[in-house]
């Protein structure tokens, strides 16, 4: 029987197409879950980024099209109006207040509890490698590493303060430091611990990389370029170098960030970085690249960092299964009320108040989340949003297992960001940074269970050129929707709401949900 030379042509086909047929890969763990990069500015103000606030002064055109490339949420909080808390927050998917308010102080202790379910350590036991660069402020067991032989302080100066501090020779440096990053789900840390506090030495996981010699009160014969230095007296390293630092945590990102390229795992880094928080020093390349100052400065060189960082994440071709996220730990530091005389650059707009206070501008942050082929680029987003709402999120988008009977205040927010899905996720959210003042946001409303919102002390020529209709009632009611500056109290107008708002504070007040 004679074959056709089509059925010839047929079979040769066949055979070609089965040598040429690639081999399927294998699904790898770092395939399949995406790297996450947290970058965590200190003491930015939502208005001081360009593609929200059209009349900001500063550049950041990093961010901005971080922004367009992903998700702008235009309503997302931190847990305080200062930074431990807010970090503490963030890392746990708690409110802060449940357990502290305050900061931690120069040399103080960790605040959190022996084995505390924290983000990284969730994301760690689902095989991510973790690391911290940068700020820390969440404290240390210093204590631990303090030599008992030494038995006296000494004087130093804070300020216009005289205050007694243990010497850098009271401590041995050659042991590691107990209960910093590592002991709470990190694989690795660098960092100065915080930019303003000592140690004034790098610490790399958990020992410094060199022993302070000395105790540093102020650096002589320099002012810082915007405002105060803002420096605790402590043990320091000779010659240590503030205008270093932020360099320094950048490079160190960008370096971890190409050593990811061969990685086996997914990564995960925590990113805070010492900027713009006094003091305000950028580097010499940056100044005058804003019209807002030596802090303008200091954004558009933080921004930048961002860039740099970024930039890397593309070099290793990772920047399509990387979720960036950036956000803020509270508003902008005091000395945004100087910027609006000297410069017409509002850190806050268009809120009232600064860090520390209780208004919006304490809390109410820059928040921005990008994951290509995932979240929509160019969308934005009015949800309340809170940055406790990180670890329920990531957990949920990384299928990393949660412990039986944990407890948190984080909500999941994974369709909101990956979907069209427009059903509000959290209705209600609680605002504070001092024991004393809390406020209560429900859908549009908010309320302030204190006369007064404010805890830093307004400057005359601001008070007497921006007076708020306020009236005198002793507690506070505003509606967002229609005011979003918080000019005009309603207390009086509407006991009812007020008296719902302080019942639904109160009871939150009184959960309590630490049970891990």
């Amino acid at each position: 029987m004679k074959i056709s030379a089509s059925f010839y042509l047929l079979i040769l086909v066949c055979l070609t197409a089965c040598q040429q047929q690639p081999e399927q890969p294998k699904l790898t763990t770092k395939a399949t879950k995406p790297n996450i990069i947290i970058f965590y500015a200190d003491d930015m103000g939502f208005g001081d980024l360009a593609i929200q606030n059209p009349q900001s002064k500063i550049p950041t055109p990093n961010l901005d099209q971080l922004a367009r490339e992903g998700l702008l949420m235009t309503d997302a909080h931190s847990s305080s109006g200062v930074c431990t808390p807010s970090r503490y927050a963030l890392l746990s998917g708690r409110y802060h207040w449940r357990d502290f308010n305050d900061i931690v102080h120069a040399m103080g202790e960790s605040v959190f509890k022996e084995n505390q379910v924290t983000l990284p350590r969730i994301l760690k036991n689902n095989g991510y490698h973790t690391a911290a660069i940068g700020k820390w402020h969440l404290g240390w067991n210093w204590e631990s590493i303090r030599n008992k032989d030494f038995t006296e302080k000494i004087k130093a100066k804070h300020g216009k303060k005289d205050v007694e501090i243990w010497p850098a020779q009271a401590y041995d440096w050659d042991k590691p430091i107990p209960n910093g990053p590592l002991s709470i789900g990190f694989d690795s840390y660098f960092g100065d611990g915080t930019i303003n506090f000592p140690p004034y030495t790098w610490i790399e996981n958990d020992k410094v990389t060199e022993a302070p010699t000395i105790t540093l009160e102020h650096p002589k014969k320099e002012f810082a370029l915007e405002g105060n230095w803002e420096l605790r007296p402590g043990p320091a390293v000779k010659g240590w170098d503030f205008y270093k630092v932020l360099p320094t945590v950048t490079s160190s990102a960008v370096s971890f960030i190409e050593n990811q390229e061969k990685a086996e795992k997914p990564f995960f880094l925590y990113l805070p970085f010492p900027s713009p928080h006094a003091p305000i020093i950028p580097n010499k390349a940056f100044r005058g690249k804003s019209e807002a100052g030596p802090y303008g400065d200091f954004v558009y060189q933080t921004d930048d960092a961002i860039g740099q960082v970024l930039e890397a994440l593309k070099s290793i071709d990772a920047d399509e299964n990387t979720i960036v996220i950036f956000t803020s730990d509270n508003g902008s530091e005091r000395y945004a009320y100087d910027r609006i005389k000297n410069y017409d650059h509002d850190s806050s707009r268009p809120f009232r108040g600064v860090k520390r206070d209780i208004y919006e501008g304490g809390h109410h942050v820059p928040f921005i989340v990008k994951w290509p082929n995932k979240i929509k680029p160019g969308t934005k987003s009015t949800q309340l949003f809170s940055q406790i709402d990180l670890l329920n999120t990531l957990a949920s988008i990384t299928n990393s297992e949660l412990p039986k009977g944990f407890q948190h205040d984080s909500f999941n927010f994974s369709d909101a960001w990956l979907t069209d899905a427009t059903e509000p996720v959290r209705t209600t959210i609680v605002h504070n940074t001092w024991a004393s003042k809390y406020a209560i946001r429900k859908g549009d409303w908010l309320y302030i269970n204190n006369k007064d919102g404010y805890h830093t002390r307004i400057p005359k020529w601001f008070e007497e050129g921006k007076r708020f209709a306020t009236a005198k009632d002793t507690v506070q009611l505003f509606n967002l929707k229609d005011d979003i500056g918080q000019t005009t109290n309603l207390a009086s107008q509407f006991p009812k709401k007020v008296k719902e708002l302080a019942t639904a504070l109160h009871k939150e007040q009184k959960t309590e949900t630490f049970k891990n």
